[in-house]
């Protein structure tokens, strides 16, 4: 590839704002990039790297992507459909582990550089992008190292452990939630958002809204399920049936260990149910959705609040750091949400909480509105301008 020259980006300081970006003649003149992107494990740090991935491609036909992710379930699931190659990297994390499991983590440590490097140098990116999770460790550190412009994105409100350290080396920080900057130097960061993947963006605005007469709940663990989640809603459905809308339904996605249970319980209530252990269109059961009750992990409210959508949220207490609780606090401040402490919650106060939404449009309506002001659809774009502002340097 041949790198354009674009005045002023090798000496420009890290912005705070996105306002000024690159002009779509400098944008033209760029023809491909070489781009790695890194991270994996969750969905939460799966899906905004995909959304990148696939907008490099989109807008820049003639470049090339490498995933580098873990090699969980989730991560060979989800990208073995996509358009681009992917690689697995063998390491382990850190934080919230065992002494065994730490000391097998520093054992892989220089197994891990060492496969990183060599991914790197056959594949020779413009840029390394690392999305979260452990596996970025080893790959920007390497990339760093060995001369390449690398980048982090940090989804939620409170940066984990990889991301904390390698912002001290990354070029550029990508944030999506206020509050996080106090972790990373001042001048290196850019506040974009939290990228969904192009279809959530693509969807007419009609469908955003909710409608008057709308009685589909929608009910998200987070990528792997929660158990908890998954007994408080069915629970609360079957002890409130008789006051939910007549044309109730619910699209459940349960995770693997609870699909069953969850489907045999509303079997039996009696309830119009969706079950499944993994939704793979999302956009789909989003635009059926009129309200939706969730996990508070960043993307899941990155994709609520493009999607305009009323939401109860139920942050997992055992998030590193309560990063999402203090994720939830965000929407919910602006109106846009309602949050429950899974400690203090039960199947008869989020059952009335449900009810009380689904006979009330001007709440959930007021809701949607609040939501899709907190909006960054644009944040996948933003993000790679300023790779592309790096790769040219």
């Amino acid at each position: 590839m041949v790198k354009p020259v674009i005045s002023g980006v090798a000496n420009r300081p890290a912005r705070e704002e996105t306002s000024s970006r690159l002009r779509e003649d400098e944008l033209e003149t760029i023809n491909s990039i070489r781009m790695i992107v890194t991270g994996g494990g969750t969905g939460g740090h799966l899906f905004p790297g995909i959304a990148l991935a696939e907008e490099v491609l989109h807008k820049l036909p003639g470049s090339e992507v490498l995933f580098v992710g873990t090699g969980r379930m989730i991560d060979n699931k989800v990208l073995a459909a996509r358009k681009f190659a992917s690689e697995t990297l063998n390491c382990h994390g850190l934080k919230g582990k065992s002494w065994l499991e730490v000391l097998r983590a520093l054992v892989q440590l220089p197994i891990s550089l060492i496969q990183a490097a060599m991914i790197i140098r056959r594949f020779n990116p413009d840029v390394v992008v690392g999305v979260g999770g452990y596996v970025t460790g080893p790959v920007i550190l390497m990339a760093r190292l060995m001369g390449k412009a690398t980048c982090i994105h940090e989804q939620n409100s409170v940066p984990g452990l990889a991301n904390r350290m390698l912002g001290k080396i990354a070029d550029r920080i990508f944030l999506s939630i206020n509050g996080s900057e106090s972790y990373f130097p001042v001048g290196k960061y850019v506040f974009t958002g939290n990228p969904v993947r192009a279809e959530f963006v693509n969807i007419t605005r009609d469908i955003k809204k909710v409608k008057a007469a709308g009685s589909t709940l929608l009910v998200l663990g987070g990528s792997q399920g929660a158990h908890r989640v998954n007994s408080l809603v069915s629970g609360a459905l079957e002890k409130y049936k008789s006051e939910l809308p007549n044309d109730f339904m619910v699209i459940h996605q349960t995770g693997k260990k609870d699909e069953e249970m969850v489907r045999r319980q509303y079997s039996q209530a009696g309830i119009k149910a969706k079950v499944s252990s993994f939704i793979d269109d999302m956009v789909g059961a989003y635009q059926l959705a009129d309200l939706v009750v969730s996990r508070a992990g960043a993307t899941s409210l990155a994709e609520i609040t493009v999607m305009h959508k009323p939401s109860i949220l139920i942050p997992y207490p055992y998030a590193a750091d309560n990063h999402q609780e203090k994720n939830a606090l965000q929407l919910v401040k602006v109106g846009g949400a309602i949050m429950f402490l899974e400690n203090e919650l039960n199947e008869d106060l989020l059952g009335r909480k449900i009810v009380s939404l689904f006979s009330d449009y001007g709440a959930r309506q007021e809701m949607s509105d609040k939501a899709g002001s907190m909006a960054r659809p644009q944040a996948v774009s933003v993000i790679m301008e300023e790779c592309l502002q790096l790769a040219a340097a």
